[in-house]
C-alpha cells in the first residue's frame, strides 16, 4: 500500500486529497498542508515509487504502469480510511490520475482542481518524449529529469520548483525513473479521450500564465466543459501550488467552500 499521511480536523467532515505528480511527492505540498488544516480533513499520498512508497516486490515483475494501476492505488487507501467522499487537488501528471480516478469512481469525487494540468502534450513535448524514450537507457535519469523540468519551469522565478521536484526525484531508483517516463510517453490516448468528454464533476483548472506547455489546451478545454472553470495565476509557471502559494490556497480553499 501507498505511504500516506492523515491530519483529522476536530469539527470538519469534508476530506482533500492531494495527488502530485511524476518525481514528486507528497512533501511537494508543504505550502498547502498548514492553510487547507484549518478547514478539511486531509490525506496526502506517497504515489508508487515516491516519496516513501518504496517499490514493492509485486511490482519488480512489471516493467510497464498503467494509469489505472497507478489510480487503484489511491482508491485503496481511500477505502482504508473509509472517506466516502473527497475533493481532490493535484499537480501536474497528479491531475491525469485525479481525472481517471473520477471516470472510474465518480462518487468518490466531490470537486477537483487542477494545477498546472496536463491535458495534451503539444509537438515539442512528444519530441522531447520520444528522445527520452530512445536514451533513457544511457543517459543518467536525473539528467533527463532537469532537462525536462528545465523546458517545463524555464523562468528563473520557476527555480524553486524545479530544485524541489529534482531533489525530490533523486529519491527515486533507474528501474522505477524508467517505468514513469514509459508511462508518461504513452498518455496521449487518455487525454483525448479527456479532452472529448466533459465529466458532470465540478473543475478547477489553476494554471500558471507562463506555463507556456500546458496552458493553451487548458483554455479550449474549459471553453467546452461546462463544468469547468479556469484560473490564471500571475507571475508563476508550471507549478503554481509553489510559486503561488497564498494564491493557490485561498482559491482552492474559497471553491471548496462552495460545496
Amino acid at each position: 500500500m501507498l505511504n500516506y499521511s492523515v491530519y483529522k480536523h476536530p469539527k470538519s467532515k469534508v476530506w482533500v486529497t492531494f495527488v502530485h505528480g511524476a518525481g514528486g511527492s507528497s512533501s511537494i505540498w508543504f505550502k498547502q498542508v498548514r492553510e487547507f488544516r484549518k478547514h478539511f480533513n486531509i490525506l496526502l499520498l506517497d504515489l508508487r515509487g515516491h516519496g516513501n512508497s518504496k517499490p514493492v516486490l509485486k511490482d519488480a515483475f512489471n516493467s510497464k504502469y498503467t494509469f489505472d494501476s497507478i489510480t487503484e492505488d489511491i482508491v485503496e487507501v481511500i477505502e482504508k480510511e473509509k472517506i466516502e467522499k473527497s475533493h481532490f487537488v493535484g499537480i501536474s501528471l497528479g491531475t491525469i490520475l485525479i481525472r481517471n480516478l473520477a471516470e472510474k469512481y465518480p462518487d468518490l469525487v466531490s470537486s477537483m482542481i487542477m494545477g498546472g494540468a496536463i491535458m495534451k502534450l503539444n509537438f515539442r513535448s512528444q519530441v522531447l518524449m520520444r528522445l527520452g524514450v530512445v536514451f533513457k537507457s544511457v543517459v543518467p535519469y536525473m539528467m533527463l529529469y532537469k532537462l525536462f523540468a528545465f523546458i517545463i519551469m524555464p523562468k528563473k522565478n520557476h527555480k524553486q520548483s524545479r530544485l524541489l521536484f529534482a531533489n525530490e526525484a533523486k529519491k527515486l531508483y533507474q528501474k522505477e525513473f524508467i517505468r514513469w517516463f514509459r508511462l508518461t510517453s504513452e498518455i496521449n490516448p487518455l487525454l483525448r479521450f479527456f479532452r472529448a468528454k466533459d465529466i458532470n464533476i465540478r473543475t478547477l483548472y489553476m494554471m500558471g500564465e507562463e506555463d507556456h506547455l500546458f496552458l493553451p489546451t487548458i483554455k479550449k478545454v474549459v471553453s467546452v466543459h461546462k463544468f469547468s472553470e479556469l484560473l490564471v495565476i500571475k507571475n508563476s509557471g508550471h507549478v503554481v501550488n509553489v510559486e503561488q502559494p497564498e494564491v493557490f490556497n485561498k482559491e482552492s480553499i474559497a471553491f471548496i467552500g462552495q460545496f
